[in-house]
């Protein structure tokens, strides 16, 4: 789109999402007078601390150009999910910045219905800091996700680098280590205002030697997906293609699906049947 077109849009957006939200959905009186559904536009210009006559130019397509700032409080006051957030700001030609939620990552039960139906192969979601938000019995029982491991109780990265269990599992433990770290790196650049991975990162140097050596390297990031293999102490060596998904309105949420070889889904058919007491109930 050129400039006018990605203007009469952005107006277009704000429009249409005006009008899907209710007074009672922002905590505004409905009141008696109302001819049609929706916010009115000094509503949402209230709500978003800005101008009604700036707003109102903002929808119909004006050359004018929202700060950041403008943008976030209108994100705030319309309610957007994430996915929405990104086509904001797509549409006012800004930058993304990161998104911090406000609260702790969680999903919805669909997502959760989907786990569960891609057993036997273990499946699991990760949060932008690389927390474990949900899994399957499979996963739990490859990966030992719910015994949680203080002080980052859910965080992948601290039980790769600091649970022994962990390390005795999984194979060519150096390579993988040290791409998991580029991504990390990645991951933690757009978050330079998020406290909690300063505090992973400081903690993880001060536990790991590993760690430590490998946060100065600043290798490139590459793919994370491919082949794994797993040593089991019950089951033996398990063998995986593992690949990578993004959930796409919340971007920051990714699945990650371990999808077992024959032999290795055979074994875990077989294992899971029997009901193995480390199937605990999910988060």
């Amino acid at each position: 789109m050129n400039d006018r077109e990605r203007r009469s849009a952005l107006g277009d957006f704000l429009r249409k999402r005006r009008s899907s939200l209710s007074p009672e959905d922002v905590g505004l009186p409905t009141g008696s007078r109302r001819r049609t559904a929706g916010l009115r536009r000094e509503e949402v210009a209230q709500l978003s601390n800005i101008g009604t006559s700036w707003y109102m130019w903002l929808e119909q397509g004006r050359d004018v150009h929202p700060s950041v700032q403008v943008l976030e409080s209108l994100a705030t006051a319309l309610k957007l999910n994430p996915n929405e957030r990104r086509h904001l700001f797509f549409l006012a030609g800004e930058s993304l910045p990161p998104y911090l939620p406000p609260h702790k990552e969680s999903i919805g039960s669909a997502l959760q219905r989907m786990l569960d139906d891609l057993t036997p192969n273990p499946a699991y979601i990760l949060g932008r800091r690389w927390d474990f938000v949900a899994w399957n019995d499979a996963a739990n029982e490859i990966f030992s996700i719910s015994s949680a491991a203080p002080p980052h109780e859910f965080n992948l990265i601290w039980r790769y680098f600091t649970d022994p269990v962990w390390k005795g599992r999984f194979k060519n433990f150096d390579q993988k280590a040290t791409g998991m770290i580029a991504e990390f790196h990645t991951a933690s650049a757009r978050y330079v205002e998020d406290s909690s991975f300063a505090e992973l990162i400081e903690d993880l140097k001060r536990i790991s030697p590993e760690f430590d050596r490998l946060w100065l390297q600043h290798e490139t990031p590459g793919s994370l997906e491919g082949f794994k293999e797993v040593e089991h102490p019950y089951m033996g060596l398990l063998e995986f293609d593992h690949i990578t998904l993004q959930i796409p309105n919340d971007p920051d949420m990714r699945v990650m699906i371990y999808m077992p070889l024959p032999a290795t889904r055979s074994k875990l058919e077989k294992y899971l049947s029997k009901g193995s007491p480390a199937n605990e109930s999910k988060r």
